[in-house]
């Protein structure tokens, strides 16, 4: 059995080296703006969807970033159908309703210091009242 030679030695990679100092001064200038544009359109691309999954605007997208990003975003769209709530008759729920997203909103933000065990039960609690409260607000209006 022949031993195989190894493709990449110490003298392929000097000698790859060699030629990236030559080639690559003429070559980035050329590829750099392609580049940028590229990874530009990346993250317009990236921050689109997931500016789609918390389901708010794109130039909102730093209001609601953190590991209780989504749970904020939620809050806040709950938040923003209780004036039609109002409107629709049921002003007693909405009451109730908006004191309790004040007291989610603060346990998502004091959760963001806890230790990850506690912070992703306390989210998962947060989730289940948010849960509660959504599927009452869609009953109330008749959705």
């Amino acid at each position: 059995m022949a031993a195989r030679k190894p493709r990449f030695t110490p003298a392929r990679a000097k000698n790859l080296l060699g030629i990236a100092k030559v080639v690559g001064p003429t070559v980035v200038p050329v590829v750099a703006p392609y580049a940028l544009k590229a990874a530009g359109a990346v993250r317009n691309s990236y921050d689109r969807m997931r500016a789609r999954r918390l389901g708010v605007e794109v130039d909102q997208l730093a209001s609601y970033s953190g590991r209780g990003g989504a749970l904020h975003a939620r809050i806040a769209g709950v938040a923003g159908a209780l004036p039609d709530l109002r409107a629709a008759g049921h002003a007693g729920f909405a009451e109730a309703a908006e004191h309790t997203l004040t007291q989610l909103a603060a346990a998502v933000r004091a959760a963001e210091t806890m230790p990850t065990s506690r912070r992703k039960a306390a989210h998962r609690a947060v989730s289940a009242e948010l849960d509660r409260v959504e599927e009452e607000l869609l009953r109330l209006l008749g959705v």
